[in-house]
């Protein structure tokens, strides 16, 4: 038996709420009201933040999850920090084609659709020998099918306005990869391949880029703590300590706004030299030897 209840580990390690303080503000002309940013995942961790983020820096964001009462939250919290931009609640279910044609139909009744952020995941953890195929079926579908999707339905909104900025959330696992996770490894992969695909196929008019971090205080990854901690024999403490840090040299986990103020980074016109490239976080954890 763990020694902390999903609770407790939600408490210690779940993600603080964002305040205005924690959001980076860039200097840009593209963020403004009547440009639009697609957001993923937008309900929760770090899409919830990363639409926050954008927000706080003017934009209009179509935030994109099946969570409802997790987009009417985060559209809540915008207007409680009076942010510049603000969050439109928009629920669609990333597996259903004609879900998101309509979702990027009334992402483009807000404004002038310039920037999408695919940030929705999930994860599912079992040995290639017992991993459940219908499993990676539903991962790939959101993960890597999902964000080629809305690249396709974005890019005429794109071409419209002259220009896109595509952000997709990778993660350390798009450049190594840990036992028991060969479906959001090999998802995140080929995440990498869309973000280059993509920026080839831009023109240096249509950018992309993806964030690769290593672990970041999430309510799914808290949530899963007290089982990790069981699994391995050790305390959730140890868990964290030796498992998700001990092979980085920042020894903390990051806050889903820190990864929010990537993507405004990401997106700004500071960044248009990062073009299929990737924006790698992770404290040094692939980077760095002993």
């Amino acid at each position: 038996m763990a020694d902390m209840t999903v609770e407790e580990a939600l408490a210690k390690y779940g993600p603080s709420d964002v305040t205005r303080d924690d959001i980076l503000t860039v200097d840009d002309p593209g963020f403004a009201p009547e440009n639009v940013a697609v957001v993923t995942g937008a309900g929760s961790g770090i899409g919830r933040a990363t639409a926050l983020c954008l927000a706080g820096n003017g934009l209009t964001v179509a935030g994109v999850d099946i969570d409802e009462e997790g987009l009417e939250d985060v559209a809540e919290r915008a207007d409680e920090l009076d942010l510049p931009g603000r969050v439109e609640p928009l629920a669609g279910d990333l597996t259903d084609d004609a879900d998101m044609e309509r979702v990027v139909s009334e992402a483009a009744a807000l404004g002038s659709i310039r920037y999408l952020a695919n940030i929705a995941g999930i994860q599912h953890i079992d040995p290639i020998a017992e991993f459940p195929m219908e499993k990676y079926d539903q991962m790939h579908a959101i993960m890597q099918r999902a964000p080629l999707l809305l690249t396709k339905l974005c890019w005429p909104h794109f071409e419209e306005s002259g220009r896109g900025h595509v952000g997709n959330m990778c993660s350390i696992h798009g450049h190594i990869v840990t036992q028991d996770k060969v479906a959001y490894n090999t998802v995140k992969f080929g995440l990498r391949g869309l973000t280059q695909s993509t920026a080839a196929e831009g023109d240096g008019d249509i950018r992309a880029f993806t964030v690769s971090t290593a672990y970041v205080k999430t309510e799914l990854v808290a949530k899963q703590l007290p089982d990790s901690a069981d699994s391995r024999g050790l305390t959730v403490d140890e868990t964290v300590e030796q498992v998700m840090l001990g092979h980085t040299r920042v020894k903390e986990m990051m806050e889903p706004y820190e990864v929010g103020n990537l993507f405004v980074m990401g997106f700004s016109e500071h960044a248009k030299h990062l073009n299929g490239g990737d924006m790698h976080h992770e404290g040094g954890m692939s980077l760095t030897y002993q």
